[in-house]
């Protein structure tokens, strides 16, 4: 396939999401290096939705460690079961923070990040990385982000 993305404008993120799933399904597939896939995945990501932050944290013995990303510099390791990313990890679940602010024990790489989804990337029943998706907006991410993103990190299972 090739690395360009087509992207619809003027259309609902949900039609973005469904055009852009199967392009990174074609991108991914016959890709063994996960970190390759990782960061073609962010830079889609990244170019389909203007996101703020977006990036994968993979688990690395006792912690979560910063994988390939687009935005500005982050958080380097962050412990199991701190801040959104380690709570996604220790829940197994997807966790969508409306305000940052109001969530216990958040962990702030930067104060322009207002909402975040953090997605668990499962081999099997094992966590092995998370996908962390930051907005410069409040309440950006709905069960909509949710569910595209839960099924894009479906792609490394």
């Amino acid at each position: 396939m090739a690395e360009d993305l087509h992207i619809p404008h003027g259309v609902s993120k949900e039609e973005v999401y469904k055009a852009l799933y199967p392009q990174l399904q074609a991108l991914t597939d016959g890709e063994s290096d996960l970190i390759a896939n990782m960061a073609n995945i962010t830079s889609a990501l990244k170019e389909a939705f203007g996101f703020f932050w977006v990036g994968f944290y993979r688990v690395v013995d006792d912690k979560l460690v910063l994988g390939p990303f687009q935005g500005p510099p982050a958080c380097t390791r962050i412990m199991y079961g701190k801040g959104v990313c380690g709570t996604a990890w220790k829940e197994g679940r997807t966790l969508i923070v409306p305000d940052v602010d109001k969530f216990p024990g958040h962990i702030a790489c930067s104060s322009l990040s207002r909402s975040e989804i953090v997605i668990p990337v499962k081999k099997g029943d094992s966590v092995t990385a998370v996908l962390d998706v930051d907005s410069d907006r409040p309440d950006h991410f709905d069960e909509i982000d949710a569910f595209y993103l839960e099924k894009i990190c479906s792609l490394f299972g």
